[in-house]
């Protein structure tokens, strides 16, 4: 009988990508039946996936009961939290202990977190209030000290970010600004990668046993996102300066304190430190599928542009 691996996250960006690419990839197909993790299986996303064949699973991360049920018979999980959900530092890593204990309790045989790094750490303390990052990495400090191989996708910025949030707009002049709050270079990941990055870790569990995986295409610098944009479709961008009150607009005063310090952690750190570049070749270096390009992104996201 074939290994079970179950994603949690299933109908969002991050689990359903790996399940979309997973089920293209027939040498994991081969070794591992996939199921899906969802709160709500009704939803037109989770029933696309069953019918491509992932066995869809309701669940609910505060209940740790259904996530046992969840997990049942697994050899390997990927579990992952979404900090924007509840804006709770709290809720965040009590979600992810007990999906981890959930998967130790099935007796898995792999646990993949998506993680991410300790900034007040990273930081000497400078920057204390990125909460998004510090949460998953204290999730993945105590996953270490549990009796189960574990691996850690450590994804970077979305490119999808980008065709909403962080778009270029006209000015009063008609001009396409490209605005942002930091300087320096930005790691970019296509979220619809994230399968690629964590295939090695299922195909050989011993190998990669305690790795990071750092899941980004390159580093770039906002002059390098508007070369890009341009020569993919030919418009002019110009780079401009965004205030964090205005890339922040509507959230809580807490919060967009944490998003003032996600400059810093850009402009200061490029969001992984000092061995960043370094720990993204290796990475790189690890895959058989080649990341999504900016530029190639761009040119299968134009319309969302305009």
């Amino acid at each position: 009988m074939s290994k079970l691996l179950t994603v949690f996250g299933a109908t969002g960006q991050q689990g359903g990508s790996i399940l979309h690419y997973l089920l293209k990839r027939t040498d994991v197909l081969n070794i591992y039946r996939l199921r899906g993790i969802t709160r709500d299986v009704s939803k037109p996303a989770a029933v696309a996936l069953k019918e491509a064949g992932v066995e869809m699973v309701q669940a609910d991360m505060d209940d740790k009961a259904s996530l046992r049920s969840a997990v049942a018979g697994s050899t390997a999980v990927f579990a992952m939290t979404n900090f924007w959900e509840t804006g709770s530092a709290e809720v965040e890593v009590a979600q992810g202990k007990a999906m981890a204990d959930a998967a130790v309790g099935a007796g898995a045989e792999l646990l993949v977190w998506a993680s991410l790094p300790n900034v007040t750490q990273m930081s000497g303390g400078k920057l204390s209030n990125v909460k998004n990052y510090d949460d998953k990495a204290e999730v993945e400090a105590y996953i270490r000290t549990l009796p189960i191989h574990s691996a850690f996708f450590m994804p970077a910025m979305y490119m999808q970010m980008f065709t909403h949030m962080f778009k270029p707009k006209p000015n009063n002049d008609g001009e396409l600004i490209f605005s942002v709050t930091w300087s320096g270079r930005c790691p970019l990941i296509d979220i619809r990668d994230a399968g690629k990055f964590i295939v090695p870790a299922l195909l050989d569990p011993e190998k990669y046993n305690g790795k990071r995986f750092t899941a980004a295409t390159a580093f770039y610098t906002p002059a390098q996102m508007i070369e890009g944009w341009k020569k993919v479709t030919g418009r002019e961008i110009q780079l401009g300066e965004a205030s964090d009150g205005a890339w922040g607009q509507g959230f809580p005063p807490d919060l967009l304190e944490m998003l003032k310090e996600v400059t810093g952690l850009i402009s200061e750190y490029e969001c992984y430190g000092p061995t960043g570049q370094d720990d993204l070749d290796w990475t790189l270096a690890q895959m058989d599928d080649a990341a999504t390009t900016w530029e190639r992104f761009v040119l299968d996201n134009e319309p969302g542009f305009d």
